[in-house]
């Protein structure tokens, strides 16, 4: 009867502490401590890559933490989403209360996730970054903030395995990798950009996220497949009680829908020519320990 029950709690509970393998919890005390325990703040690689913006992290990736992160990302610890993202939503509002700006109006905070490689979420049989947005908004909705997960990110073509590689290579590996899904570039303006990651290690996959974001997306080059990147209109929605469950539409009468008058201007540049993507941040669960020199004095 003992061996019945232990089987079923098995099931039920946590085998282990993902960040130090306590027994029967999800995330022991201490180890929620040095996980959202300090104050996030604003965080650098060095070299910093160009177009990175602002990133504010909740943790140093260093001992507990980093076993965290890799227990839901690569173990499938997925009940760590909830506490991971209860430290992404305080990154969140720390980077939207340094960068915001006179002019830049209120609007609903979208969360942007960088896109994992497609290699990578067939492997790992999920997207961790985006996991962690969905709970990063759902605890930035209790406290009062108009939070919204937006998959704006696709990839456009694959891109090696960033394990071993160098800042140098890291950028050379990603230019170019990331585009604006179908329909976001009207989405994008109406509210106020977060990029979201689970890590920061040298800036490159944010950068690139940042790059695509502020690109206009018929300027966006074809995919290797031959296909736009951009061609096929559709729109991208989600809701209060449907979110996580976004839905794409396209096709021929997609397709052939233009720019009509009256809609917003797409964006140009880097501050955009409309909504709020001048005052566009970012934020991390975790970053380099070398990233949080920048505070000090």
């Amino acid at each position: 009867m003992r061996d019945w029950w232990q089987d079923l709690t098995d099931l039920v509970l946590p085998a282990e502490c993902g960040g130090c393998g306590a027994p029967r919890t999800v995330l022991c005390a201490r180890c929620r401590t040095a996980l959202g325990g300090a104050v996030p703040c604003r965080v650098r690689p060095v070299p910093e890559p160009s177009g990175l913006p602002p990133v504010h992290a909740a943790a140093r990736y260093t001992d507990e933490v980093r076993a965290t992160l890799l227990a839901h990302k690569e173990r499938g610890a997925l009940a760590l989403a909830r506490p991971l993202g209860r430290a992404l939503a305080g990154a969140v509002r720390a980077g939207l209360g340094a960068v915001r700006a006179p002019g830049v109006r209120d609007g609903p905070v979208l969360l942007v996730p960088v896109p994992s490689a497609r290699r990578a979420v067939r492997t790992r049989g999920h997207d961790p970054a985006r996991r962690i947005a969905y709970a990063a908004a759902g605890e930035l909705r209790r406290a009062g903030v108009p939070a919204r997960v937006l998959p704006a990110l696709r990839q456009r073509r694959d891109v090696a395995d960033q394990s071993g590689l160098g800042s140098r290579q890291r950028l050379a590996n990603l230019a170019g990798a990331l585009t604006l899904a179908p329909g976001c570039d009207r989405l994008l303006p109406a509210g106020r950009v977060v990029l979201v990651d689970d890590l920061m290690t040298t800036g490159a996959s944010l950068a690139e996220a940042a790059r695509a974001v502020r690109a206009r997306p018929d300027a966006a080059s074809p995919d290797r497949g031959g296909e736009s990147s951009i061609s096929a209109r559709a729109f991208v929605y989600w809701s209060e009680t449907g979110e996580g469950r976004g839905e794409q539409r396209s096709g021929r009468a997609r397709r052939s829908a233009g720019r009509r008058p009256g809609r917003p201007p797409v964006m140009t540049g880097a501050g955009g020519a409309d909504g709020n993507t001048g005052a566009m941040c970012a934020a991390v669960v975790a970053a380099s320990p070398d990233a949080f020199e920048i505070n000090r004095n």
